[in-house]
């Protein structure tokens, strides 16, 4: 029966989710909680509460990842803290909604806000926090700069946040036993942000990529990024064969799409910074190269420009 579900999940993932346009009004799914929208279970025992396809603004309190979580007959791993206590706080009470098994550890995708931010109220339950060493060196470099932009869009839903740097720092693997599942955390290369990192849960062939992949939404090529790494990257991932994959930002999906709006969006780009440099053409001329394959993407407006222009820096000396 277990096979059964896991299919037409998949199925369905697939079928649905894929083909379907993202909503470029980006309602709030759920006003009646801090959360963007209410946690589904994407196969039994694994639930994510999807953020929006947005930018962080104070109506979705920065819910713009994906908060994940595993319960096993011993306890709840969570994957990624959220961007502020009061996140942190109404996605604990969701999970106490579907289990009565505590949570145990809490994994970082990264050292961005909206993953860690929340860690404060995970630290006061007891839990401790896991990321990759350079994640958690970044949180603890750029505290002060995490809190002040969190609090620019969060406003009095900042209250309660601290910085707190994780428990425990990995370099390439750390695993978890628990109630007779096996959660490896994986640090397979560079991503688009310090100590990106993956879970993979071999015994149903699920992964959450974190924000090494995205879905539904154009990802974001930050000034430290460093996009040939990044396909290389996307290379090992897809050598896992994953079945189901609960991405960085958007639905739960396949490789192909996460590799469609990833990988070939990267490649794509590159592509077209290459003819530009190959042509004579500046910096200026990067911001207006044609992207308009992947224009139907949220948030395009706000990062495709600077994409091409962060790409043009990278490749003008490559």
């Amino acid at each position: 029966m277990r096979l059964i579900v896991f299919s037409l999940t998949l199925f369905m993932a697939g079928a649905m989710l894929g083909s379907a346009c993202a909503d470029q009004g980006i309602p709030d799914k759920y006003p009646e909680s801090v959360l963007y929208d209410r946690p589904q279970e994407v196969i039994p025992g694994v639930w994510s509460s999807i953020g929006a396809t947005a930018p962080p603004t104070y109506e979705n309190s920065g819910h713009n990842n994906n908060l994940s979580f595993i319960i096993t007959d011993e306890g709840v791993v969570v994957v990624n803290a959220g961007a502020c206590y009061k996140l942190a706080e109404a996605l604990h009470a969701e999970i106490r909604q579907i289990t009565d098994q505590p949570v145990k550890f809490v994994i970082l995708e990264n050292g961005q806000g909206h993953a860690a931010l929340g860690s404060n109220y995970w630290r006061q339950q007891g839990v401790p926090i896991i990321a990759h060493v350079d994640a958690a060196r970044e949180i603890e470099e750029g505290a002060f700069a995490l809190m002040e932009r969190m609090k620019g869009y969060n406003k009095d839903k900042a209250e309660g946040t601290e910085v707190v740097v994780p428990d425990i720092a990995f370099e390439d693997k750390y695993v978890i036993e628990l109630g007779g599942v096996r959660i490896e955390t994986l640090y397979l290369g560079p991503g688009h942000s310090p100590g990106d990192i993956q879970i993979w849960l071999p015994q149903t062939r699920l992964a959450i990529s974190g924000d090494m992949a995205f879905h539904k939404r154009l990802l974001p090529i930050l000034e430290h990024t460093d996009t040939v790494a990044w396909l290389e990257t996307l290379d090992k991932f897809a050598a896992l064969e994953p079945d189901l994959i609960i991405p960085g930002h958007g639905g739960p999906t396949n490789l192909a799409e996460v590799t469609k709006y990833t990988k070939d969006y990267l490649i794509y780009l590159r592509a077209k910074i290459r003819e530009l440099i190959d042509n004579g053409g500046t910096l200026k001329d990067a911001y207006k190269v044609d992207q308009s394959p992947f224009a139907h993407l949220d948030t395009f407006k706000e990062l495709a420009g600077r994409n091409a222009g962060r790409v043009f820096e990278q490749m003008e000396f490559e």
